[in-house]
């Protein structure tokens, strides 16, 4: 199988983001490896929050072009559970799902704005692709248009400005152009 396309462009957002327990926060989940629908599936039946951000490339076969709709961070899925309760226990025991992603696979929470944020992107429709791990940089926030209100840190990448989201305990960030997008110090 060849790749025509690797860029990200659109997402499908199947799962509402209740949230029913004041303790409850957003959790970075391993999964096997092609699991991260299963996995997602199986915690929508339990009733466990579950955010599986979805990309529709181009793949290219050999008697034919498709589209595919793939994980947008390979072998993650994101759950919202108070990690002290029985339902962390749920979540370990769906299928595919490898362990909580932290030290010691011990969970490491990440913050509403990061999830918000990634979430806001895909709803809207903006075009993204996959960017390198930032840890440095100044942080911007949108101020206006569709994303505004989303941070991240501000790139440039061959003359063009970049915003990038990251997030932390996974070590992955997704990246989009802000040519069009007035922004602030964050």
């Amino acid at each position: 199988m060849n790749v025509a396309s690797q860029s990200v462009h659109a997402v499908d957002l199947r799962v509402p983001f209740p949230v029913t327990e004041s303790d409850a926060k957003w959790y970075a989940i391993r999964t096997r490896s092609r699991h991260e629908k299963v996995a997602a599936r199986e915690l929508e039946a339990q009733d466990i929050p579950v955010f599986l951000p979805l990309a529709t490339s181009v793949r290219q076969w050999s008697d034919r072009r498709t589209k595919v709709e793939m994980p947008l961070f390979p072998g993650y899925a994101f759950v919202r559970v108070d990690y002290l309760s029985e339902a962390r226990v749920r979540v370990l025991r769906a299928t595919g799902v490898v362990s909580f992603v932290g030290p010691n696979a011990a969970g490491t929470s990440i913050p509403d704005e990061q999830i918000e944020s990634i979430r806001k992107i895909l709803l809207g429709k903006v075009p993204v692709s996959e960017h390198p791990f930032l840890t440095v940089g100044q942080r911007i926030r949108v101020r206006s248009g569709s994303l505004s209100g989303v941070e991240g840190i501000l790139v440039a990448v061959k003359g063009s400005r970049t915003l990038v989201i990251s997030v932390e305990p996974i070590q992955r960030s997704v990246s989009i152009q802000l040519d069009d997008y007035d922004v602030e110090a964050a």
